[in-house]
């Protein structure tokens, strides 16, 4: 964009396949409010050769990040030990963008969006985060964070902080990103470096773990809370019907509330007490 900021998302071969997330996402684009000119700025991080190769197919910007020694093309389930490797990737090659000048909306590729999320965020702050879980405070550290979404401006304060979240992988072996933004996040140095940091409502940034309550005012839709490909695929294709129901009623009956999410199915908690196995 005008003020070096890109839109970045990760994919490999697994959820690359034709008919899975990837579709999804970028027809979220497509279908969203103000959404379809972002797909300009998006670039899509392709994690192995089989997600380049579709990525291509579907999108004009497309990079190809390689990890020697490491293959990413399977279904990395949460918390295995490919999964943690993938996630704490993302986190260090992050950080090479925001020391190339670019600040970057980063988000899962299992993350709908439906309007344009600029005018949501906060100005003149470094980091921003959206929740699985927001207790009503922009400021509160004991909101809790869902590394999936994220706007990161670039500047010696945020490159310090990516640099410090990525090292504390050591201390906190076995652990994902998250997990550790979410201890790191108290942590003395972040003030000390003086990073701004606010998190985001689920008002406009929700997921299947707080949805937002409010079509009139929902930017993105997360499949988080939510374990395995098919069960992620089944709730979000859902998740679109119910925004292509919305869209389609008459602009007076918008606010009726006819229509509302029909999701967590497949995603919710009873339905992981019915899975067997992860």
């Amino acid at each position: 964009m005008e003020d070096k900021t890109v839109i970045l998302t990760t994919l490999n071969s697994a959820w690359a396949r034709p008919g899975s997330v990837v579709d999804l996402f970028i027809e979220s684009f497509r279908i969203g409010i103000g959404t379809r000119v972002l797909l300009n700025h998006l670039v899509i991080i392709t994690l192995d050769p089989k997600a380049y190769e579709r990525c291509l197919l579907l999108h004009t910007h497309c990079f190809p990040l390689a990890t020697e020694g490491i293959d990413f093309s399977g279904e990395e389930y949460f918390m295995s030990n490919g999964y943690l490797e993938m996630m704490w990737r993302r986190i260090d090659f992050l950080r090479t963008i925001l020391e190339m000048g670019y600040s970057f909306i980063f988000t899962d590729v299992d993350i709908m969006w439906f309007r344009n999320p600029l005018p949501n965020f906060y100005s003149d702050i470094d980091f921003q985060t959206a929740c699985d879980h927001f207790f009503g405070n922009s400021t509160d550290l004991g909101n809790r964070a869902n590394g999936g979404f994220n706007y990161v401006k670039s500047n010696n304060r945020s490159i310090e902080f990516y640099k410090y979240w990525y090292s504390s992988r050591e201390k906190f072996p076995g652990h994902h990103d998250q997990d550790v933004f979410n201890t790191i996040k108290y942590d003395p140095f972040v003030t000390e470096i003086g990073l701004t940091m606010r998190f985001l409502s689920t008002a406009f940034f929700g997921g299947l773990c707080e949805p937002s309550r409010d079509l009139n005012k929902v930017c993105t839709m997360h499949a988080n809370c939510c374990i395995g490909l098919e069960s992620k695929l089944h709730d979000l294709r859902i998740m679109l019907d119910n925004w292509r129901d919305f869209m389609s009623l008459p602009h007076n009956m918008k606010n009726s509330g006819i229509v509302s999410w029909r999701v967590p199915q497949n995603c919710s908690i009873a339905a992981l007490f019915r899975t067997p196995s992860f």
